[in-house]
């Protein structure tokens, strides 16, 4: 007989059972052990674990119950088909012996035929059962695998998300009197949000609020592309600005801006995304403020005496459609206005009643919102508010990021 069963311990303290049992094992071609007490037996099956175990029940110091439960409680990840051997006056206890871990039980005397029986069925159970401790070894290998893997790539985000930071070096800062407040919140490691500022010379002065398609890696690739093309540090290299006379650099109007950026996405083929930006330009003279919005949620502006307007008219995603035009509009902000521009993390930001935030109730948390605080301050504030609202168990689903301009004149 051949099969998952090769190797075979005969525990029994009559050696006339033994040799009865041994011969049939041995008739079928099983290689077999053999053992007089429970004792001796676990010493065996510590040295080579048996494929099947024929033990009977009562035995003078270990009994087959003891030796079975001590077995099963040592024998680690190896498995053996234990089969009991007892008598009548035992059959009723069989509940007791598989609670010690025990597969089948044969009533002495042994039949041959229910012998052989049995083993065939034991072979079946412990091929089973070893093709599915080999399946989960590889599961095991392969899921260790996979832990090294996400481990690679969760340091590669920690360095990502050190990088994309470094694209906003600057969360707060003053531009003569008047300031610009930057607010980050990534929904993973990093993010497709992006804001920040830059001005080329005394009172002249560029901020935005963009919100790349998708999340992720991608979203994040796209960011960093971004913070290039409105750089705060290389002006030859923002598209934002423009040389005049080849001794200063000006700021280009909102819808040139836009439209640049558009015919550069659409230029590189392969690329899916697109983003969605409010852009602005403000002359910190006159308070005069000029925006364009490509798909990007309405801009609040927050007057001194204390009403809020959204403005902007909507506009198309940039990288969406080739050869579009973008408007701008103009704007005039007195001294102590304040201009919020937000991705749609704010507003698309699910409730705990399942609804979301929407622009009424952005202008909530705003209300909510500290009286006197500005800058960094009344941002996270913002954002706690936000969090506050949220549903409990939901988590950041999106992007959340804000760019703040308070005017304060020149």
């Amino acid at each position: 007989m051949s099969g998952s069963i090769r190797r075979v311990l005969v525990v029994d303290d009559s050696r006339l059972q033994r040799r009865i049992l041994v011969a049939s094992l041995k008739k079928w071609g099983f290689e077999v052990v053999e053992a007089e007490s429970g004792e001796q037996a676990m010493e065996m099956c510590q040295q080579e674990l048996p494929d099947l175990i024929l033990s009977d029940w009562m035995m003078p110091g270990m009994t087959g119950i003891e030796f079975c439960r001590a077995f099963r409680e040592s024998s680690g990840d190896g498995y053996s088909y234990f089969i009991l051997l007892t008598s009548k006056s035992e059959k009723n206890e069989v509940a007791e012996g598989l609670d010690a871990g025990a597969d089948d039980f044969l009533t002495k005397p042994v039949s041959s035929d229910e012998l052989r029986a049995r083993i065939s069925a034991g072979e079946r159970i412990l091929r089973m059962q070893r093709e599915l401790f080999e399946k989960n070894r590889i599961v095991s290998e392969t899921l260790d695998e996979l832990q090294s893997v996400y481990d690679a790539i969760d340091k590669d985000l920690m360095q990502a998300r050190k990088i994309q930071e470094s694209l906003v070096p600057e969360l707060s800062k003053s531009f003569g009197s008047s300031s610009v407040s930057l607010l980050l919140k990534p929904c993973g490691h990093i993010g497709g949000d992006l804001v920040g500022m830059f001005s080329p010379g005394v009172n002249r002065l560029g901020f935005y609020s963009i919100d790349v398609s998708g999340h992720g890696i991608t979203s994040a690739m796209m960011t960093a592309r971004l913070g290039g093309y409105l750089s705060s540090t290389y002006f030859d290299q923002n598209v934002g600005m423009e040389k005049k006379f080849n001794r200063f650099y000006a700021l280009r109007p909102p819808e040139e801006v836009a439209s640049l950026l558009n015919a550069r996405l659409i230029a590189d083929t392969g690329i899916e995304e697109y983003f969605t930006m409010a852009y602005c330009i403000a002359d910190l003279r006159t308070g005069l403020v000029k925006m364009v919005q490509a798909g990007h949620p309405h801009p609040l502006l927050l007057r001194k005496d204390g009403s809020m307007e959204f403005i902007g008219q909507g506009g198309v995603p940039v990288g969406l459609v080739p050869d579009i035009g973008y408007s701008q509009e103009e704007f005039q902000m007195e001294l102590g206005d304040r201009l919020l521009l937000y991705s749609d993390g704010f507003t698309e930001a699910h409730l705990e009643d399942g609804s979301m935030l929407d622009s009424e109730g952005l202008i909530e948390l705003v209300k909510k919102c500290k009286p006197g605080q500005s800058g960094q301050e009344f941002l996270d504030d913002l954002y706690w508010n936000l969090t506050q609202v949220m549903g409990k168990d939901s988590g950041l689903e999106d992007d959340i990021s804000a760019t703040l301009f308070e005017f304060q004149g020149p």
